[in-house]
């Protein structure tokens, strides 16, 4: 049978060819919602979104599905806990949309510098009001604070450099260079910044990371730019900030932000004229999506083909297991599966297992992590089967 996969967002049309050619049937309906979502994956393997939300409903329901792929880097729009249960894999696309991210972090910056939102407005509305507008202080010699240094944190640095501004950044580890000053407590960094711009994913440590507290560091009149994700920052403590600090804010993501494509929108920042909203269009270029499309495509391939999963996201990252042991055996029918019945009549749970075959076919390396430690003398039934070469046993 053939593998099926469903797009259940925008997708370049090239690549959903080009898995057309790779002999998988494909279903490809940009229109899909959440709440659409359980019906349509019924009896797919394979589900690609953008934004769509996959939720417990949809992972429970789908009898075949192996594998969601978030077509972008986050995957808080995908129910990992549900995933987990049901053993299906997760993946996502990360630093593919760094770069288009990056880009739109710096033209809402300039937008609040220049206010050219407002001059727009102006224009169609047949105002001309040249003199409130030339107040611009301009971005040169800016303190900006990056708050979240991965890829596209890295790629805002590199552009703010090249404007010449002071760039400071949380998490300075992960990025390379001398010319990003390290500052480790936000309660120092806040303070010194002209600019702040926000680039962290959403976990339960960075939920609500801008609050009431956080935003007494703020600077009075300080630009906050949120391109990540908009449960980050307390929607009602920046509300107040802005009021009593005249803060002004650019995002590109919001609380209550429409699921579909199209239609219309409420917000209570929208009558707010210190904050300007873009529509989550930060990773909406043609380069980042061909970029994105493109290691879908390959993850997907890498799936089928050898059942490697590229930028598995809930493989757990550790385990109960506490031992190791490690097998050494002759590649023949039958040999490991004698050495798992040693274990399994040990009452012993396995957390990992993998099999390596040396050059030329004659002899295997199996590792096992396991739970507890192999008694002796089931160690010993080990070593005594003819077709084991060695066995080493110890604990991690």
């Amino acid at each position: 049978m053939k593998v099926t996969v469903l797009i259940a967002d925008k997708f370049p049309s090239r690549y959903v060819e080009m898995l057309q050619k790779m002999d998988l049937e494909v279903i490809y309906d940009p229109k899909l919602g959440e709440n659409d979502l359980p019906d349509a994956a019924e009896n797919v393997d394979i589900i690609v979104v953008r934004s769509t939300k996959v939720n417990a409903e949809t992972i429970q329901k789908a009898k075949s599905l192996n594998l969601i792929i978030r077509a972008g880097a986050g995957v808080n729009n995908i129910n990992i806990a549900a995933a987990n249960q049901k053993g299906v894999y997760v993946a996502n696309c990360p630093g593919m949309n760094s770069v288009a991210v990056a880009e739109l972090a710096m033209g809402l910056m300039l937008s609040l510098d220049r206010r050219i939102p407002d001059n727009v407005i102006d224009f169609r509305k047949g105002v001309w009001n040249k003199g409130e507008y030339s107040k611009a202080e301009g971005l040169l010699g800016k303190t900006l604070g990056i708050i979240g240094v991965g890829a596209i944190g890295r790629e805002v640095a590199k552009r703010a450099i090249s404007f010449g501004m002071n760039v400071y950044g949380k998490d300075i580890s992960r990025i390379e260079g001398e010319m990003i000053k390290d500052f480790s407590e936000m309660d120092k960094l806040l303070p010194l910044c002209d600019i702040l711009t926000i680039h962290l994913p959403l976990t339960p440590e960075t939920r609500g990371l801008f609050n009431k507290e956080m935003f007494k560091y703020v600077k009075p009149g300080a630009f906050i730019i949120n391109t990540a994700r908009a449960e980050i920052i307390d929607e009602d403590a920046l509300l107040e900030a802005i009021q009593e600090k005249g803060i002004r804010c650019a995002f590109d993501v919001f609380a209550g932000e429409p699921e579909g494509k199209a239609g219309s929108v409420s917000s209570r920042l929208q009558e707010n004229p210190n904050v300007y909203v873009t529509h989550h269009i930060g990773a909406s270029t043609e380069q980042a999506q061909n970029a994105v499309a493109e290691e879908t495509v390959r993850i997907i391939k890498d799936f089928i083909n050898s059942g490697v999963i590229a930028h598995w996201v809930n493989r757990a990252k550790t385990t109960d297991a506490h031992f190791q042991l490690v097998v050494k055996h002759f590649d023949k029918p039958g040999v490991l599966a004698s050495i798992l019945e040693v274990i399994r009549d040990a009452d012993i749970n396995i957390e990992e297992i993998e099999n390596v075959i040396f050059d030329g076919g004659i002899a295997a390396s199996c590792t096992m992590k396991l739970k507890s430690a192999v008694p002796t003398d089931k160690l010993q039934a080990i070593k005594e089967n003819p077709n084991v070469l060695s066995v080493s046993h110890v604990k991690l």
